[in-house]
């Protein structure tokens, strides 16, 4: 009987100590790979957590086709889901896309859809039809939210409008393998431009970039920055010399979620990138895959991501959430203010 007293107290301060209650002055929700057709169960759970806005990391929906009447129907199916447009009544919702809902599987520059793509997704988001990315080639933006003084600046790439091609692996069993360095862009050189002005103009305590695809996790061989090594290190040094604060990066795509955390010489703390992917279907048979920069469990459960930002402390936990909202991993990082 003692002994069954003492594994009930554990396991309920065990449990005490996950869901315990984080001040936070702005909370981001986000994650990636919707299918249209599969049942997000995961919309209630995430509007618990109140968060300030949503961010979709790409594969909104799943329409690899060249038929924009298609892609329309597919885009309307899931603006209709109950759940999603109660939803999307409460919460501000940014978004950026990935290969599914951008027309072609691991698709890039050469998807002749792109331009007629763009205005679905933009129809998706309610984006006004006279904004600048009407006009502009690639759907990135960036926009700033104001918090007590405070500001958080939240930076949508494009990596699939401008993206040239990648380099498969005939040797191995991975999909793809790294670009001789140097060999292609994933931004394109105007995004390039546009993004180096959003970081040395940013006065944000907080810079977030979201980009499709992961950023620093790049061993697996499927789609990642590390295809163009080049590129990696051209972000690293953009983020470097214009002196953007404490930038975190968010990325989806994998159907499984991670931290991954790398020190890079100049840059005065760690560069997080946060993997959320798999909101209605996950890689649920993972076991396993190396990853240098990994910072504690894979999740291959379906969940979302948060981001709580304290600015008292200028602390940023960051939380993958499923079902119930049980909180799989969760990971905090102070930065300097």
């Amino acid at each position: 009987m003692k002994h069954n007293l003492i594994i009930l107290i554990i396991a309920l301060t065990f449990t005490s100590c996950k869901n315990k209650k984080i001040d936070a002055n702005f909370t981001i929700a986000f994650g990636s790979c919707n299918n249209q057709v599969l049942e997000n169960v995961l919309w209630k759970e995430i509007q618990k957590q109140n968060p300030d806005i949503w961010i979709w990391g790409g594969d909104i929906i799943y329409s690899d086709t060249e038929d924009m009447s298609y892609m329309q129907q597919n885009y309307l199916k899931q603006k209709k889901d109950t759940n999603y447009s109660n939803f999307a009544k409460k919460v501000e919702i940014l978004g950026t896309w990935d290969d599914h809902d951008y027309g072609a599987n691991d698709g890039g520059v050469e998807y002749p859809k792109k331009n007629e793509a763009q205005q679905l997704f933009l129809d998706f988001l309610n984006v006004a039809k006279n904004d600048e990315r009407r006009k502009q080639k690639g759907i990135y933006f960036a926009k700033d939210f104001n918090v007590n003084n405070n500001r958080i600046k939240v930076i949508l790439l494009d990596t699939r409008y401008f993206r040239t091609n990648l380099t498969l692996d005939t040797k191995t069993k991975k999909r793809y393998k790294p670009n001789n360095y140097g060999d292609g862009t994933i931004l394109g050189n105007k995004q390039w431009d546009w993004l180096h002005k959003q970081l040395k103009n940013s006065t944000a305590q907080f810079n977030i970039i979201v980009s499709s695809i992961q950023f620093l996790s790049a061993e697996h061989g499927y789609e990642s920055w590390g295809n163009m090594p080049h590129e990696v290190a051209k972000l690293e040094n953009l983020i470097k010399t214009t002196n953007a604060k404490n930038t975190i990066i968010l990325s989806g795509d994998r159907h499984i979620s991670e931290i991954s955390k790398k020190e890079v010489e100049g840059i005065t703390y760690p560069l997080i990138d946060f993997t959320s992917s798999g909101l209605t279907h996950s890689y649920s048979n993972f076991t396993g895959e190396p990853n240098k920069f990994r910072v504690d469990n894979v999740v291959s459960e379906k969940s979302f991501g948060i981001l709580k930002f304290n600015f008292n402390t200028n602390t940023v936990v960051m939380e993958m959430r499923g079902e119930t909202n049980i909180v799989y991993e969760t990971f905090s990082q102070r930065y300097n203010k």
